[in-house]
C-alpha cells in the first residue's frame, strides 16, 4: 500500500469515529453513536438495551483514551489517533476489537429484532446511522455474514472491525 493509500484509510477510520465532524474524537462521539443506533431501532436509553449501548459506548471511548489520548484532554486529535490508536491497531487489531465488545455486544442485541441474531438488513441499519454510506452499507452488511447463515454473530462482527481498524502502514 502506498503513503496515500493509506493516509485515506486512516482519515477514513478517524472520520468514522468522529461522528460530528469536529476535527476530534471524544466521548460525545461515542454517546452520539449509542443514540443514533438507539433511535435507528427504536429503542429506549433508559430500557436494559439502550443502558447496555450507552455502558458500551462509554467503555469503548475509554479504551481509545487509554490508547490514544496523550495529552490527556479527554479528545482525540487526527495526530494522536495516527500516532497512536492506528498504530496499536496495525499492532494488534484483535485487542483494539476487544475494546469495542462491549458496544458491539449491545447495538448487537438492540438490532437483533427477533431474537435469532442481527441480521445483514439489521446491519445495514446500524452502518447506515453511523455513518456508512447508504451504497456500502448494504454491501458491507452482507459481507459481515461470513457464514452465509442470515445472522451475523458477534464473532464475525468482532472479525470484521478487526480487519477494518487493522491498517498496515506503507512501509510494511
Amino acid at each position: 500500500m502506498d503513503s496515500a493509500e493509506y493516509e485515506r484509510k486512516i482519515a477514513a477510520r478517524f472520520a468514522a469515529f468522529d461522528q460530528d465532524g469536529n476535527g476530534y474524537i471524544d466521548r460525545e462521539d461515542f454517546s452520539a453513536a449509542a443514540k443514533a443506533v438507539l433511535a435507528e431501532f427504536g429503542t429506549t436509553a433508559r430500557s436494559d438495551k439502550g443502558q447496555a449501548v450507552f455502558a458500551g459506548a462509554e467503555a469503548f471511548w475509554q479504551g481509545m483514551a487509554g490508547i490514544a489520548d496523550v495529552d490527556g484532554d479527554q479528545r482525540v486529535t487526527r495526530e494522536e489517533y495516527i500516532t497512536g490508536a492506528a498504530k496499536r491497531l496495525r499492532d494488534n487489531p484483535e485487542r483494539f476489537a476487544e475494546i469495542a465488545r462491549p458496544f458491539l455486544r449491545a447495538v448487537i442485541a438492540v438490532a437483533d429484532e427477533d431474537g435469532g441474531g442481527a441480521t445483514p438488513a439489521a446491519a445495514t441499519r446500524v452502518l447506515r446511522v453511523l455513518g456508512t454510506p447508504a451504497e456500502l452499507a448494504g454491501r458491507v452488511a452482507a459481507a459481515l455474514d461470513e457464514d452465509g447463515d442470515g445472522r451475523i454473530s458477534e464473532n464475525e462482527i468482532l472479525s470484521a472491525f478487526a480487519a477494518y481498524c487493522g491498517v498496515e502502514a506503507p512501509d510494511a
